[in-house]
């Protein structure tokens, strides 16, 4: 008999994630508050369900992968919500990125009642939902994700176990430092690049072969000096998950200067109406504060 997953949240993310568990061979019963995407989940060959609830009584495992700590931990105790749902014994893989103390609660809440919670925010964008070649970072118990492994290799291609609850999350944050980090510096050089009148695509062709080489400068840069900010991870997330990390380095005492320079910039971004743009798009922020552009001919 095939084995029934559940989906909730449908998003950018989401559903090319969903779509390649029924690839692998996986029923997926999914739900979304935008019906387009759980129509286009039908089309691919899962089937729809009217609630959160409806969901987890029809799937031992549940996939949420949602906005923010708030929207997660509303689709499982609000009415009709995952818990309503669950019965002992379920599972809930949250690839959300949200709050790591936020996890916790939710986790022993949840364990209260015999659900069993897996952290396990995604890093990778809308390509690597696509390609399944996400990095999925992973906390709490080893066991249980070892006996369901098939499903995360369904949907990334890096599976690492971090530790404890919220483990996953923390290793999310750390993550979601480095790529702000690698964004502002990528965006600065670029901007320097231009304001001397040096050309863009040899900068970007002699740097990307040396100690500068990095994510960002490969697959970002060509696009964003043409200005396209195609988002593949919105600019509004890339703040809501910098807000995480600061939050975690102030509980736990570890000093952020340079996280929280980025984390301004992409407040910048958000206040200014470009929170749909690419978070490669924190350039533009950089561009209105030194009066110019950055753009090939």
């Amino acid at each position: 008999m095939t084995q029934s997953i559940g989906f909730v949240g449908l998003g950018i993310m989401g559903l090319p994630m969903a779509k390649n568990l029924l690839n692998a061979g996986y029923s997926v019963i999914g739900y979304n508050r935008s019906k387009h995407r759980l129509k286009e989940l039908v089309k691919s060959g899962g089937t729809s369900a009217k609630t959160a609830k409806e969901v987890a009584e029809n799937a031992q495992i549940v996939i949420t992968c949602l906005p923010n700590s708030q929207s997660v931990s509303n689709i499982i105790f609000q009415n009709e919500g995952l818990a309503e749902g669950f019965q002992n014994g379920s599972i809930l893989i949250d690839c959300s990125t949200i709050s790591p103390k936020v996890t916790v609660e939710i986790a022993e809440t949840l364990n209260n009642s015999g659900v069993s919670l897996l952290d396990a925010p995604i890093s990778g964008g809308e390509e690597g939902a696509i390609n399944g070649s996400l990095s999925i970072m992973v906390g709490g118990d080893l066991n249980l994700l070892n006996q369901h492994m098939d499903i995360f290799q369904s949907m990334g291609a890096t599976i690492t176990h971090c530790g404890k609850n919220g483990a996953g999350q923390i290793t999310k944050a750390c993550n979601q430092i480095i790529v702000a980090s690698q964004m502002v510096g990528v965006s600065e050089a670029l901007l320097l690049a231009k304001k001397s009148g040096t050309d863009l695509n040899s900068v970007i062709s002699a740097i990307s072969q040396g100690a500068a080489s990095c994510w960002t400068l490969t697959n970002r840069a060509p696009d964003m000096i043409k200005g396209d900010f195609t988002p593949g991870f919105f600019a509004e997330y890339q703040y809501k998950d910098l807000c995480i990390a600061v939050d975690s380095g102030r509980e736990f005492g570890s000093p952020m200067p340079q996280t929280m320079v980025a984390h301004e910039l992409y407040k910048s971004m958000v206040e200014n109406g470009m929170g749909k743009d690419g978070n490669s798009g924190v350039l533009q922020i950089l561009e209105l504060l030194a009066g110019t552009t950055t753009r090939t001919d």
